[in-house]
C-alpha cells in the first residue's frame, strides 16, 4: 500500500464516520508566536480546541504540512524528517474515547490490514493528581488487545501537553507496531525499539486551572496524529523510511545526478532528499519566506546549505541545475495536494538557485579563513574554538575541517568541537522548547486586542499606501503586534503617521465588529480580504469592522474597536523583497 493510497484511505475512512476534510494550513502559522512553523496537525486548530465553533462542525480530518527543526542534525538516519505530513482527525466536543479508539483500531486492522498481534498500546498510569486512564485501557481490551500488550506509562509519555502548563490537557494513548521479522514477544516492552509508535490519540479531558487544580472539561476534545512517512514505511514493510514509496523516486533522481548508488551513500542522499523537499515547501509557502539570518529564513538557509554540502560529498557538480531537477520532481509529486507548489514554482527554483550561488561564495570565504587559522598554528593542533567558528560562521562541517587539516598535518580537537556543538544544540533545543510549550498559543485579552488591530492596520495601509497592500503574515504576543504586508518601498514618516492616525481614529469611533459565516465563494465575491485563501474550508468566517474592513479570519476579536487602546508604530523594516514589517504597541491614552 503506497502513500497515495494510505492518504486517500485515511480521509475516506473518517469521512465515512461523519468527519469533514479541512484543507492543510500553511507551514508558517498565522497569529501564533509560539512557533516558527506548524509542528503538528493540531496547531492550526488551537482556537477551535479552545472552544471556538468550527465552520465545518465538530468532526474534522485532514493531512497537514508540518515542519520540525529541533532535530535537524539527526536527519540522515532512517527515521528523521524536517518536513512531514500529519494525518489527523478531531472531535470538538463530540465523540470521545470509545469512538476514537475503536475507529483507530478499525482503520489499522480492517483498512490497513495490520494483524492485531503486531499492535500494542500505552495509556496514562495516573499520578497523585489525576487517576489512571482505565477507561482507555478497557476499551483497548474490548477491541482485542491483550493485557500484556497494554502498558501504563507516566506523564512524560502519556500526558499532553505536560503537567505544568495551564489550560486544556489530558491523557493520551499511543499505538505501536512491531516492525521486525523476529518472533513477536508476548509482552510489550515500550523500551524495545522494534516496537514503533504509529499513532497518538490525545483526550483533552481536563482544564489545568491557575490554582493548580485539574477539573473535568464540560466539552471534551479528541486530537489525533499519525505521521504519513512513518505509517507508509510500516505498511510497505521497510525499516528505512527513505526506502518507502514517498522517497524512492527522489532517491533515484539523486542516484542519477550523482552517478552513485544509494547503498553506501545513504546519509548524504537522505539529507539531500529531505532538505530539498523541506526547502521546496518552505519557499512555496504563502508567507513568502526567503533565506535570511533570522527565524524561518535562517532555517531555510541552513537546509539549502546543508543539502549543498552533502551534494559536494557525492561529487555533484554544484554549478549544474541539480537542485532544480530534484525540486521540480517534488513539485510535480505534491502539487495535486498542495496547489501553492505549482503556483510558486518559479519562486522556489529562484530561492534554491540564488542561495546556492551565495553559499558558494561563503565557502570560498571559509577556505580563506581556514588558511588564515592554519597558518598561525605552531603546535600542529587546531583548537575547538576555531573548529567551531568554521562550522558556525562559515558552514564548514567538522568532517571538511578535519579533512583539510589532515592534508596539512594538523590535528583537530574533535572532542572539544563535539562538546561545543552539543552545548549549541542544547541551547537551540531549549529555545525551541520555549517557543513551543505544547502548542496552545495564548488567546488572552491583549492578544485578542492586538489581533483586531492587525485588521485595522491592513485597512489603513490600503488607504495610505495603496489598494495593492495585502497581509503576508502576523505575529502577536501579549506585549506587541507584528504585521507583515506587501509594499515595494520603505514607508515614509508621513505614511507611518497617517496609518497610525487612521487606526486610532477608527478605535475612537467605536466601530462594531461583526462575525458572519458564509460560503468561501460568496465571501471572496463580497470583497473580503483573505490571506492564504487555500487554507480555508468552503464554509468560512468573515469579520467585518464597521465599513472599513472585511476579512476571512479564524479570530479571536473584540466586539467593538472602542475596547482597544491607542496604538503606536515602534518600528518599520524590510522582511524580504516586496514585503515590509511594522511592529506596534498599545499606549496609554
Amino acid at each position: 500500500m503506497d502513500s497515495v493510497e494510505i492518504r486517500e484511505k485515511y480521509i475516506s475512512f473518517f469521512e465515512s464516520k461523519g468527519h469533514k476534510q479541512i484543507p492543510s494550513a500553511p507551514v508558517v502559522p498565522e497569529n501564533d508566536p509560539s512557533v516558527l512553523f506548524n509542528t503538528a496537525g493540531m496547531q492550526p486548530l488551537v482556537p477551535y480546541l479552545m472552544g471556538q465553533p468550527h465552520p465545518y462542525g465538530t468532526r474534522l480530518c485532514d493531512y497537514q504540512k508540518c515542519m520540525r527543526t529541533n532535530d535537524l542534525d539527526e536527519v540522515g538516519d532512517v527515521t528523521h524528517h524536517t518536513f512531514f505530513e500529519m494525518l489527523g482527525n478531531w472531535s470538538l466536543g463530540d465523540y470521545f474515547k470509545k469512538e476514537s479508539i475503536s475507529w483507530s483500531f478499525e482503520l489499522l486492522t480492517k483498512e490497513f490490514n495490520i494483524p492485531v498481534e503486531r499492535l500494542a498500546v500505552t495509556v496514562f498510569k495516573g499520578n497523585d493528581i489525576v487517576a489512571a486512564d482505565e477507561e482507555s485501557a478497557n476499551i483497548w481490551k474490548e477491541m482485542g488487545i491483550p493485557e500484556k500488550r497494554i502498558k501504563y506509562l507516566g506523564e512524560d509519555d502519556n500526558w499532553w501537553p505536560n503537567m505544568e502548563l495551564t489550560g486544556p490537557c489530558g491523557p493520551d494513548t499511543e499505538i505501536f507496531y512491531f516492525r521486525s521479522e523476529d518472533e513477536i514477544p508476548e509482552e510489550f516492552d515500550p523500551e524495545d525499539d522494534r516496537w514503533v509508535e504509529i499513532w497518538n490519540n490525545v483526550f483533552m479531558q481536563y482544564n489545568h486551572n491557575e490554582d493548580g487544580t485539574f477539573t473535568e472539561l464540560p466539552k471534551k476534545n479528541v486530537d489525533t496524529g499519525m505521521g504519513l512517512e512513518r505509517i507508509t514505511a510500516v505498511l510497505e514493510g521497510v525499516t528505512d523510511n527513505y526506502a518507502s514509496s514517498i522517497w524512492t523516486d527522489v532517491i533515484e533522481k539523486i542516484e542519477q545526478i550523482s552517478a552513485l548508488t544509494y547503498t553506501g551513500n545513504e546519509k548524504a542522499m537522505r539529507i539531500i532528499a529531505d532538505h530539498i523537499r523541506s526547502a521546496v515547501f518552505m519557499s512555496a509557502d504563502p508567507a513568502g519566506i526567503k533565506p535570511s539570518n533570522t527565524d524561518q529564513g535562517y532555517i531555510l538557509r541552513r537546509l539549502i546549505r546543508r543539502a549543498i554540502r552533502y551534494a559536494k560529498k557525492l561529487n555533484i557538480d554544484i554549478n549544474s541545475d541539480w537542485e532544480q531537477e530534484i525540486a521540480i520532481l517534488i513539485i510535480n509529486k505534491y502539487k495535486k495536494y498542495y496547489a501553492e507548489l505549482e503556483e510558486n514554482k518559479q519562486v522556489v527554483l529562484d530561492v534554491l538557485k540564488n542561495e546556492k550561488i551565495k553559499f558558494n561564495r561563503t565557502l570560498e570565504k571559509g577556505l580563506k579563513e581556514f588558511e588564515k587559522i592554519s597558518s598561525k598554528i605552531q603546535d600542529g593542533k587546531m583548537d575547538k574554538d576555531n573548529a567551531f567558528r568554521l562550522y558556525d560562521t562559515f558552514g564548514f562541517p567538522i568532517e571538511l575541517t578535519v579533512e583539510l587539516a589532515g592534508e596539512m598535518g594538523i590535528e583537530v580537537d574533535e572532542e572539544g568541537f563535539k562538546e561545543k556543538f552539543k552545548a549549541h544544540q542544547e541551547l537551540s533545543r531549549a529555545g525551541a522548547k520555549e517557543k513551543f510549550k505544547g502548542g496552545l498559543a495564548s488567546t488572552g485579552e491583549n492578544e485578542t486586542m492586538y489581533h483586531t488591530a492587525t485588521h485595522l492596520f491592513n485597512a489603513a495601509l490600503k488607504k495610505v499606501v495603496g489598494p495593492d497592500v495585502h497581509q503576508k503574515g502576523s505575529n502577536i504576543t501579549a506585549e506587541r503586534m507584528r504585521f507583515d504586508f506587501t509594499c515595494d518601498h520603505k514607508l515614509t514618516d508621513e505614511e507611518k503617521k497617517q496609518a497610525e492616525e487612521l487606526v486610532n481614529k477608527w478605535i475612537d469611533e467605536g466601530l462594531t465588529v461583526v462575525k458572519t459565516e458564509m460560503n468561501k465563494e460568496d465571501a471572496v465575491k463580497s470583497g473580503a480580504e483573505c490571506m492564504f485563501i487555500e487554507k480555508y474550508p468552503d464554509r468560512v468566517t468573515v469579520y467585518t469592522i464597521g465599513d472599513v474592513s472585511a476579512e476571512l479570519c479564524g479570530g479571536p476579536h473584540v466586539e467593538n474597536t472602542s475596547k482597544l487602546p491607542h496604538i503606536k508604530i515602534k518600528k518599520e523594516e524590510a522582511v524580504s523583497a516586496g514585503v515590509r514589517r511594522i511592529k506596534a504597541v498599545f499606549v496609554e491614552q
